[in-house]
């Protein structure tokens, strides 16, 4: 038995590898996405999901995503409803959107929580560049959205 153990966790290892990916986040798409407690139309209804809301990807079963949501629920939505701009979620009861990645830059607006703001670059640092809707762009700390 001694002798196989190496060959045991070997294999364990190649089992477990493609599972150990990063986290993938998609958004809704333009029109809303209906959350199901299953995979499959006939499943129980749970709620509906607006355009643009983050879900992290879970898993992928065919044409269903197993999907998590800001407040940690899982449910699943149909996988090609997910496909809109990313955006995050304001976590924090209100945040501070600064016009540079630092803490002294001026506040170029502030947001409540449960806003959704585009993710208007790709997530570099622990600053990230968004958008909000009316247009106005800035930066907030990574720990203050959900989503990244």
């Amino acid at each position: 038995m001694t002798a196989l153990r190496p060959a045991l966790c070997f294999l364990c290892a190649m089992l477990v590898a493609p599972c150990a990916t990063a986290t993938e986040f998609k958004a809704v798409g333009a029109t809303p996405a209906v959350l199901f407690d299953a995979p499959g139309q006939k499943s129980r209804k749970l709620y509906i999901a607006p355009p643009g809301m983050p879900l992290e990807i879970v898993l992928v079963n065919g044409e269903w995503s197993r999907v998590r949501d800001a407040s940690g629920d899982l449910s699943w939505a149909e996988t090609r409803l997910l496909s809109g701009p990313r955006a995050l979620v304001v976590e924090l009861p209100v945040i501070q959107v600064r016009a540079a990645a630092n803490e002294t830059s001026p506040v170029v607006f502030s947001a409540n929580k449960g806003v959704l703001l585009e993710l208007a670059e790709p997530i570099t640092s622990n600053w990230i560049k968004v958008r909000h809707r009316d247009g106005d762009t800035g930066f907030v700390k990574a720990g203050e959205v959900w989503g990244e």
